[in-house]
């Protein structure tokens, strides 16, 4: 919200809806949007449908509610939250080709096999990440960055109300992500390095990890952030194209992309989902990014405050 009342008040893609659905083809919505726009353009009479939970009063009035996390009925496709917007991805992959294509899909994302279940975060060498009141993160993007990853920390840790700059490695602002998304970066890399951070966190994706591996400005404000023993992260190809080849993972335990983890000098960690030692915090890919985000913010703000987040995104139940 507003968006979904943005839809909804938005004649031209409620006209575009209404084809779709008298062509007999496939619709979709989440979170607010199922009861907000498709329920209030008469679009999901006499069908089952799920939404966010504080609109399901709203989605009874309209369609037959339900509490899926993703709930197909004819052609038309609902979810609940962000917390299941992966689940809804690929059922819609699912609906548009088939199973095979939607396993296919699903692998090397890494989805939780058990969705809603509380996550959990391997923590080795425990120590207290510290800051001034409100944690001052940098998020790096360059060309090539996974998008899903990327904005999944940034949303995150914004939800939780530390102060994330997003800079880009490369002469503008915005990029290209690895799925052709583009992303609006809050300032050029030069300038994020003039301030100082509680914790740099690098998003997954070749493109941007290979990036990353090449800016020296970067690499060394990770190795300034190492040697001052503060936080720093690294996600899907990040921890094995970045760090390690800059001795930034030497003497720790960690994981990455499971494909890259035959990069890494120490695996005897890399099958877990999240891993924490110290003050590094690494992660697998684009299924696990919550969960990453999630450790970061237990770390700055301790379990509660961020298993209240993750039921907020109806990520655990």
């Amino acid at each position: 919200m507003p968006g979904a009342t943005n839809f909804k008040d938005c004649a031209v893609l409620e006209s575009v809806v209404k084809k779709q659905a008298a062509d007999g083809r496939l619709y979709a919505a989440v979170c607010a949007s199922p009861a907000v726009a498709l329920g209030s353009w008469g679009l999901l009479k006499g069908l089952k449908a799920t939404c966010y939970p504080s609109f399901m009063e709203q989605l009874s009035s309209c369609a037959t509610a339900v509490e899926s996390i993703v709930q197909q009925d004819g052609k038309v496709v609902t979810s609940r939250g962000p917390g299941t917007t992966m689940e809804f991805s690929v059922a819609l992959v699912e609906q548009l080709y088939d199973k095979e294509k939607a396993d296919e899909v699903s692998g090397p994302l890494l989805l939780r096999p058990n969705h809603g279940d509380e996550y959990k975060v391997i923590e080795l060498n425990p120590m207290e990440w510290k800051c001034n009141n409100i944690p001052q993160i940098l998020v790096p993007i360059a060309d090539g960055s996974e998008e899903m990853e990327a904005v999944m920390i940034i949303d995150i840790l914004r939800r939780a109300e530390a102060n994330v700059v997003v800079a880009s490695v490369g002469d503008n602002l915005e990029i290209l992500a690895s799925r052709k998304v583009k992303l609006v970066a809050d300032m050029l890399l030069d300038e994020a390095a003039k301030l100082s951070y509680d914790l740099i966190v690098l998003p997954g994706g070749l493109g941007g990890a290979q990036a990353f591996a090449n800016s020296d400005k970067l690499v060394n404000m990770l190795k300034k952030q190492a040697e001052s023993n503060k936080p720093y992260g690294a996600i899907c190809a990040s921890p094995a194209l970045v760090l390690e080849p800059h001795g930034l993972l030497k003497g720790r335990k960690a994981t990455a992309f499971p494909a890259m983890c035959n990069k890494l000098s120490d695996q005897s960690f890399i099958d877990n989902r999240v891993v924490v030692d110290g003050n590094l915090i690494t992660s697998r890919g684009p299924g696990t990014s919550m969960e990453f985000a999630l450790g970061i913010v237990e770390k700055f703000f301790g379990r509660p405050k961020a298993l209240e987040l993750a039921k907020v995104m109806l990520f655990v139940h």
